[in-house]
């Protein structure tokens, strides 16, 4: 956005951020290769935003900024697939917003002055999340000259590249936010509530009805008593295409190999518990000797007899087990386990605690975070008050109103680390720990009553399938695919080997498929494949390997954006189109049936139903209770005479006739309220839609998925 680069310049806080781009360099130097400067850009282009086109090497580098954010807000050093996924998302999502609502906002004249922005850092009006970093430890107040320390830092060096490139990411969010403020409030103060359309809202809230009804259920109309001919459906479709209009998709049909471990895999997992069995018993580093050598890690947990499972515990105290004696091997699932009681002592069956939750968020939260908790510990520890500390400091909202207090608690009912601090502190001591939450000063208050507890050490043996095994179901995948390849043949030998056919409806940039891992490369195929295609891996072949399946696919559907055509939604079309022939019939009927009636009863049994009633309803109601959301019959009742038969009214779950049989109408009481009531509701929604009304304006073509 050219405002934000005015800052930028003006602020002398543009900082170069150099990131690794390796697969930029490569997909660039495999489309560089030839062409016309022209045939590159659009080789390159990874989308176009309201006429803007949007280049790979741009976006990559956004994405690769943001998911350095993403690694210091999670305090990790990788991000996963799923994670990723997120990171490009929130990358495209932000583009959109600068492109569409930069727009608006140059063509408005909005923009965030250089002296806005430093005043939302070190002048009066501190931004929330500036004021949340910059705490001084001490006071708990915000430090304006910490704030100072640490731009300086910036433009001498003292401060990180990643603390920088954090404070760049952020110092958006404010300038973003600050625009976006302005223009919601542009447009909030360009709408206005008359106070005609506040008396109308009052009353409509205000005047309740009761009524009894009849419905007769358009599915007690037989097919046969309709007529529906082509061109009612023609015209049905014509007239309601909205319900008709689809996303981008593609239909996949496929069948999967599971890898599976044979009885083979299962001996071989068995003879190796076995013969690391003595060197087990033998070892006294348990912990090393387990990390080193089972598929799951040593668990430092501490059960009571009825927390362990019924054979162990039956071990344990039954047998009294003595420490470092060894049980098994036994068959748990998938897997062979040996045990070993590691250790056993009297401890509290449960403690009483409070604490005072510091957040982290990035480094730089936790520099701060930890000075705090530092400073708090040791003001505990001369006598402060706990509870008015948790009250003004703690993050966790839940236990601060109570000065922290998180009751009496028991093993496995809080993280790990929060857990082992609390069990281990003696009666009024004050730890301080790390969770994933952030930083805990943790004081115990009480310990309960002590009990037998023991650690025992697992050394478990998955059973995976082998190579061979591998190999096998490879090969069976591989005779399948070679011997049907096409659809016409696939469907015929799913059919006469009773195969288990999956399908899945897949969008363009989806990752997921329900049951199998990895399923971006699936996806991606189905894409660049034609209908009735077997699908092909890059490498070309019909077998794709992903987790512990090979997946054999065709492609059964395209779907491409806009109203879908008639004949491909004929069947939805019919349903619908008979169901308003059978309400239009409905209606007729009980029209005849109410010639000179004015008893509900005694058209209900004319109709052969029943007659209900529905209490306490305004013109606001959501639906009616037992019947659900029935707009046209609220809309009538809440506007008709007393003790009078409606028409016919076609609602969303039947045919309906109503009457009024008492009506409250209480006396309008503030209508000033109601007044700004309204106009707040729909201030919150203009601020809250903007930018997806902009959005909805403009053509976004999103080529994401030729990239990732």
């Amino acid at each position: 956005m050219a405002t934000l680069q005015k800052i930028r310049t003006k602020a002398g806080l543009l900082v170069a951020i150099v990131i690794g781009v390796s697969l930029a360099a490569f997909i660039l130097g495999d489309m560089l290769q030839g062409g016309s400067s022209m045939f590159q850009r659009n080789r390159l282009e990874i989308g176009v935003i309201d006429g803007e086109s949007v280049q790979y090497p741009d976006f990559q580098k956004k994405v690769e900024e943001l998911g350095e954010i993403f690694k210091q807000n999670y305090n990790t050093t990788q991000l996963d697939d799923n994670m990723w996924a997120q990171v490009r998302e929130q990358a495209w999502q932000q583009q959109i917003s600068e492109i569409v609502m930069g727009d608006v906002f140059d063509k408005l004249g909005i923009e965030t002055s250089n002296e806005e922005l430093l005043d939302m850092l070190t002048g009066a009006n501190i931004h929330p999340i500036v004021q949340q970093i910059f705490r001084n430890p001490e006071t708990g107040q915000f430090d304006r000259g910490a704030v100072v320390r640490f731009l300086k830092g910036m433009e001498t060096g003292a401060v990180t590249q990643e603390n920088k490139a954090y404070w760049l990411n952020l110092e958006n969010q404010i300038v973003e936010e600050r625009a976006q403020s302005k223009y919601a409030n542009m447009v909030g103060k360009g709408l206005y509530v008359t106070k005609e359309e506040a008396e109308t809202s009052a009353a409509a809230a205000t005047k309740t009805v009761n009524f009894d009804y009849i419905s007769v259920a358009q599915s007690t109309v037989a097919d046969d008593q309709v007529t529906v001919t082509e061109q009612d459906l023609k015209e049905y479709y014509a007239a309601n295409q909205d319900e008709y209009k689809e996303a981008t998709s593609r239909r996949i049909e496929y069948i999967t190999y599971a890898v599976k471990p044979s009885a083979l895999d299962y001996a071989d997992a068995e003879k190796w518990i076995n013969d690391i069995k003595s060197d087990f018993e033998k070892t006294e580093d348990n912990v090393q000797f387990v990390n080193a050598n089972s598929d799951v890690p040593f668990q430092s947990v501490w059960s009571k007899k009825e927390d362990l499972p019924e054979n162990i515990a039956a071990w344990v105290f039954d047998e009294n087990a003595e420490v470092g004696s060894v049980f098994g091997p036994y068959a748990d699932g998938d897997a062979f386990t040996l045990a070993k009681l590691h250790k056993s002592e009297m401890m509290p069956d449960s403690v009483e605690a409070r604490h005072i939750l510091l957040p982290v968020n990035s480094q730089v939260e936790a520099m701060a975070a930890q000075a705090l908790a530092d400073s708090l510990k040791t003001l505990i520890e001369s006598g402060a008050d706990f509870a008015k500390l948790a009250r003004e400091n703690s993050s966790d909202q839940g236990s601060a109103v109570n000065g922290g207090d998180l009751g009496w608690f028991r093993r496995n009912m809080m993280v790990k680390p929060f857990e082992e601090a609390a069990f281990n502190n003696k009666k009024g001591e004050v730890s301080i720990v790390a969770s994933q939450f952030g930083i805990h000063i943790i004081q115990t208050t009480e310990r309960g009553k002590l009990t037998p507890q023991v650690q025992v050490a697992y050394l478990t043996r998955n059973v995976v399938p082998s190579t061979k095994t591998y190999q096998e179901t490879y090969a069976l995948a591989s005779q399948f695919a070679g011997e049907n390849t096409s659809r016409e043949a696939f469907d015929a030998a799913v059919t006469e080997q009773k195969l288990a056919k999956r399908v899945a409806n897949v969008g363009e940039n989806d990752r997921q498929i329900a049951g199998l891992e990895n399923a971006r490369m699936l996806v991606k195929a189905a894409y660049e494949a034609e209908a009735n295609d077997i699908l092909k891996t890059t490498q070309g072949s019909p077998i794709f390997e992903l987790g512990d399946n090979f997946v054999i696919a065709v492609l059964t559907k395209v779907t491409e954006e806009g109203v879908a055509p008639f004949d491909q939604v004929r069947a939805r079309v019919e349903l619908a189109a008979t169901k308003a022939k059978k309400a239009e019939y409905l209606v007729e009927k009980l029209k005849t049936a109410m010639a000179g009636k004015s008893d509900l009863n005694a058209l209900a049994q004319e109709m052969n139903t029943e007659v209900k009633n529905a209490a306490n309803i305004n013109f606001n109601s959501f639906s009616i209770p037992g019947v659900g959301l029935e707009p046209a019959v609220i809309g009538t009742v809440t506007n008709m005479p007393v003790d009078k038969l409606s028409e016919p009214i076609s609602g969303n779950n039947g045919v309906f006739v109503v009457m009024v049989t008492s009506e409250t109408e209480n006396p309008v009481s503030n209508v000033e309220a109601e007044q700004n009531r309204l106009a707040q509701t729909i201030s919150y929604r203009a601020a809250s839609q903007t930018f997806e009304t902009h959005k909805e304006a403009v053509e976004i073509v999103d080529k994401r998925s030729k990239f990732y």
